[in-house]
């Protein structure tokens, strides 16, 4: 769809035209699909990928659940432990459930507690499509935690522009071109007619000026 270089020379721009920031700013994709019909589920991207070189920061995981899921959590250092009483509780407090779902990137649950979640949290994770990925009991989720730390979440619903993060801009110019054109592979390869459904592609950081590359 577009070559490498094209790719590294809009990042770096990108880079270049930002106001200069105390602080790492993310850097991100807007993509802009055409001649798709939006409303048909069929048509709607929801991946969660593993970025080549991570996304420049560690993503949020939280793990609702008891027992063993709880062990091996805390074993692979996830930020938040949920457990069922947790979840109920968190069902009557709106603010403090809203606060947790905006948070964490990532949610894992304990196959068990999965119907509590629903009637508890579901309203607060399903619109911003965090429902937690089901853990059947004796499952190693140590690689799962791994995986997940370095990966990004994008889905359209019924638009056909949505952004995905794809680094910041404390990495290598190299490495955020790798991780777009992985992303961009991806989004292709979902789609019915390929790159013929991509109208336009931007890149930029979370508070600059958006460069083209498509």
């Amino acid at each position: 769809m577009v070559e490498r270089v094209q790719i590294l020379n809009a990042v770096k721009s990108a880079i270049e035209k930002a106001p200069k920031r105390n602080f790492q700013e993310s850097m991100e994709i807007i993509v802009n699909l055409r001649n798709i019909d939006m409303a048909q589920p069929k048509n709607r991207i929801d991946e969660t990928m593993l970025l080549p070189h991570g996304t420049g920061r560690v993503e949020k995981i939280a793990v609702l659940g008891k027992g063993d899921i709880t062990t091996q959590a805390k074993a692979a250092g996830v930020d938040l432990i949920i457990g069922p009483e947790e979840i109920e509780r968190l069902g009557g407090e709106k603010r403090e459930a809203r606060q947790m779902a905006d948070t964490y990137r990532f949610f894992l649950a304990e196959t068990a507690v999965m119907p509590l979640v629903g009637r508890f949290l579901g309203t607060r994770l399903g619109p911003r499509g965090k429902m937690p990925q089901p853990i059947p009991q004796g499952v190693d989720i140590g690689p799962i935690v791994e995986r997940l730390r370095k990966s990004v979440k994008f889905r359209t619903k019924d638009k056909k522009t949505f952004h995905v993060k794809v680094g910041s801009t404390g990495m290598n110019p190299d490495d955020i071109a790798e991780n777009i054109d992985a992303v961009l592979k991806k989004v292709e390869a979902n789609l019915e007619s390929g790159v013929m459904n991509i109208r336009s592609v931007y890149v930029k950081t979370s508070m600059g000026p958006a460069e083209r590359l498509v």
